[in-house]
């Protein structure tokens, strides 16, 4: 049961984090939280962990595919 809850949670943040980008709702996340929260407690962690891991890649990923274009950038012959 654990891994069909971590499952739905991922997917659930993955539509949400998409959802929130295209209404630039920064406040979302949290609502949706909240709703899961007031059934289960514990999905609503496993939805939130979630969604600080997939944001956290996000950010991480963004900030390498900035350093290497920097890099690319400054490479004799770019430009």
């Amino acid at each position: 049961m654990s891994r069909i809850a971590e499952e739905l949670a991922d997917k659930l943040a993955q539509d949400t984090i998409e959802a929130a980008e295209v209404l630039d709702d920064e406040r979302l996340v949290e609502q949706i939280a909240q709703s899961i929260g007031a059934s289960s407690p514990t999905t609503e962690e496993l939805f939130r962990t979630a969604v600080r891991v997939r944001m956290a890649e996000a950010r991480a990923r963004k900030m390498l595919e900035d350093r290497l274009a920097k890099a690319k950038a400054k490479a004799p012959g770019a430009g």
